[in-house]
């Protein structure tokens, strides 16, 4: 392995390191706008160039290999004049219209002019315009081919990550401008990460698109809930919008690198499907009696709902239901089974998710449309559909009095079931979710419950990997963590449990299920560890 120098700092690297990682692994920055990590190397910015001792002229450290006794240098003179003539030749056309970019903020090409630039301009205003300004390319992307550096990392990215190939740079010169090929239009699973990966305001986000600017963010760890694969996100957040009302709070989705998981990539589905956290909420506990809903506080919801549960449980469990959801944390799953069944002998505790043979791909998209079924199953909690079904038909019959559901509209996954009309002629039914949907709608009691931006938990990905998410919002209106309401009724029922956060809960759980057996927050960590 060979051993080298960098500004003075000694590092051994494993052979075929390029300079820029081993500088990355120092700490050292080395300014750059096409490499990136999950691509191939085109070394077209030359923004990376630093001296290497015993070269005859500088070099681009995303493509040269490190040696064994190599110096390298990259704050030298000579290096920080090179990167000053770099910027200004990327400006020579570019529009300086920072103020009213999409990308201010976040924009290499500003952050970096601010670093190293020229700032007395050697040039006049006399630039080549490109014909794409701001064109939708798709129904997620908008192109803008003026801010346009050609790092073509938009070309490399649809060639060699999602095999589409609707990129092109078209053109010679300083004419030469990015753009989709004739008759294509970037429709990709993926093509979110187009914006994610364009260092400029070239290539912008239509869903995010001056809805917000990026210094009002606030971003927050967590794991994507679209499919068991369970890519890590950042929830990035606007929290001066209201709490109360129709204002949007989550602004967008963006993926976080883990190298065991997603690598630097998300599915457009789940960048995309977070509009349910701040839309269409249940935002208060209620009760349905003759077509009418009433809502209540949690006190008043929590003692009308157990009287009529405790008098069920005194007289026939049998006759009662629960269904979990593979969406729920590991945490309120165990809680849940602990509650139901070791605490109350309820038998009829069942999982209860979508179809899992959805649609499915081989780079990230699982078929498996939830993130904690492998979870579930760990706790001892495996979907049968053929039980679920076997449930609902005993409710038909009228061999089943109680019927509780944790989150899955029930009506829209078993429409054979008439599961509306069950609900209704049932001595009690009640919903707890986020949401409304069709079982919300026909439900006696509802209980609101957080959405997975709005608590924190653990979930197991199809892998086997335990990830944590973390709360990036308050609850929208009253909604309580599904943890907190099945403690909230294990307290009613007069189980005292001590738990007095999340934490507290896993560790528990840990020492109760084998496959968890050792972990413990901080063992889990950012990237999450597989057992």
């Amino acid at each position: 392995m060979p051993t080298l120098k960098i500004d003075e700092k000694e590092i051994t690297v494993e052979k075929g390191t390029t300079i820029i990682r081993a500088a990355e692994k120092l700490g050292i920055s080395i300014p750059y706008y096409c490499w990136h990590p999950g691509l191939s190397i085109a070394g077209n910015c030359r923004m990376c160039l630093v001296e290497v001792e015993k070269m005859p002229k500088p070099q681009i450290s995303c493509h040269i290999q490190c040696q064994d006794g190599m110096v390298v240098h990259t704050q030298t003179e000579t290096v920080k004049k090179l990167r000053q003539h770099v910027l200004e030749f990327l400006l020579v056309n570019h529009p300086l219209d920072c103020p009213v970019c999409d990308q201010a903020g976040e924009c290499w090409l500003q952050d970096y002019y601010m670093k190293h630039g020229l700032y007395e301009s050697r040039l006049d205003e006399n630039k080549v315009k490109k014909s794409a300004k701001a064109v939708p390319i798709g129904p997620t992307i908008m192109l803008d081919s003026e801010r346009c550096i050609l790092c073509s990392r938009c070309v490399r990215f649809s060639d060699e990550i999602t095999k589409t190939g609707e990129f092109g740079i078209f053109n010679r010169g300083d004419h030469s401008e990015i753009g989709i090929y004739p008759d294509r239009e970037l429709n990709n699973k993926y093509s979110g990460n187009e914006a994610d990966i364009c260092p400029v305001g070239a290539l912008t986000d239509r869903d995010f698109r001056f809805k917000c600017r990026v210094w009002y963010l606030k971003k927050t760890d967590s794991v994507c809930p679209g499919c068991a694969r369970g890519c890590n996100i950042t929830i990035e957040a606007n929290l001066e919008r209201p709490q109360h009302g129709s204002g949007e709070r989550v602004m967008r989705l963006k993926p976080r690198f883990n190298d065991d998981v997603n690598d630097w990539w998300m599915c457009d589905a789940g960048r995309y499907g977070y509009k349910f956290i701040d839309h269409d909420r249940i935002m208060e506990p209620a009760y349905r009696k003759d077509g009418q809903l009433k809502t209540l506080d949690w006190n008043e919801a929590v003692a009308g709902f157990l009287t009529i549960f405790r008098a069920m449980t005194a007289q026939s469990k049998e006759k009662i239901a629960v269904l979990l959801s593979p969406q729920m944390t590991n945490e309120e799953l165990y809680l849940a089974k602990r509650l139901f069944v070791a605490e109350l002998g309820i038998k009829k505790v069942l999982l209860v998710g979508t179809n899992p043979d959805g649609d499915q791909d081989e780079l990230l998209i699982r078929s498996d449309k939830h993130p904690n079924r492998k979870g579930a199953e760990y706790l001892g909690l495996i979907e049968e559909k053929s039980s679920v079904i076997k449930v609902l038909n005993e409710a038909e019959k009228g061999d089943l009095k109680a019927l509780l559901v944790f989150g899955q509209d029930l009506v829209s996954l078993y429409p054979d079931q008439k599961v509306d009309h069950l609900l209704q002629q049932l001595s009690l039914s009640a919903f707890i979710g986020s949401n409304h949907n069709f079982t919300s709608e026909q439900a006696q009691w509802i209980f609101p419950a957080a959405t997975y931006a709005e608590k924190d938990g653990t979930c197991t990905n199809f892998e086997g990997r335990v990830q944590r998410i973390q709360k990036a919002l308050p609850p929208l209106g009253e909604p309580k963590p599904e943890s907190e309401i099945l403690m909230l009724l294990a307290e009613r029922l007069g189980f005292h449990w001590p738990y007095q956060s999340q934490e507290e809960i896993f560790n528990e759980l840990s020492r109760s299920a084998p496959q968890f057996k050792g972990l413990t927050y901080q063992k889990i960590g950012k990237e999450g560890i597989k057992v």
